[in-house]
């Protein structure tokens, strides 16, 4: 499924670290930073993660909520959140039913083999529940300010 912007984001029910239901449409009024990324504790993912840490409170300000999407265990969300002060979700879609939603489930090539696995992409979703911006380019170790721009 290929998402654009201007498109209603496809509501969604999944567990995060603590096995709490999320839902999007329970942001609905909110703007939803819904950020997929490919494994907790890895050098380019802690980067993101900590980079939306530290710009948390801005984020807030500007009237964002952020919730990151991997397909790891609620387990590893939770030693991932811990270790690095997270102050926000991180839904365990370890059936990948939310990635299939927002197609980054796909085809990886890296070093001449390919596998399926989290292409990393944020989705930036408005109050009315309408995807305002798709970040394919992710820099992580500047990607809240992505987001603000």
């Amino acid at each position: 499924m290929t998402l654009e912007i201007g498109q209603v984001a496809p509501d969604f029910s999944a567990n995060d670290q603590n096995g709490n239901t999320i839902t999007l449409s329970q942001f609905k009024g909110k703007k939803v930073v819904l950020y997929f990324y490919p494994r907790d504790s890895t050098p380019g993912c802690t980067a993101q993660a900590c980079d939306l840490r530290d710009h948390y409170q801005t984020l807030l300000d500007q009237g964002f909520v952020v919730l990151g999407v991997s397909t790891d265990t609620e387990k590893k969300h939770q030693n991932f959140i811990a270790k690095y002060e997270l102050p926000f979700p991180l839904i365990a879609d370890t059936e990948k039913v939310v990635h299939e939603l927002y197609g980054t489930w796909q085809l990886k090539k890296f070093m001449g083999r390919e596998s399926m696995g989290t292409v990393r992409t944020t989705f930036v979703i408005d109050e009315n529940g309408l995807i305002s911006d798709i970040i394919s380019k992710v820099k992580t170790k500047a990607h809240a300010e992505q987001i603000l721009k």
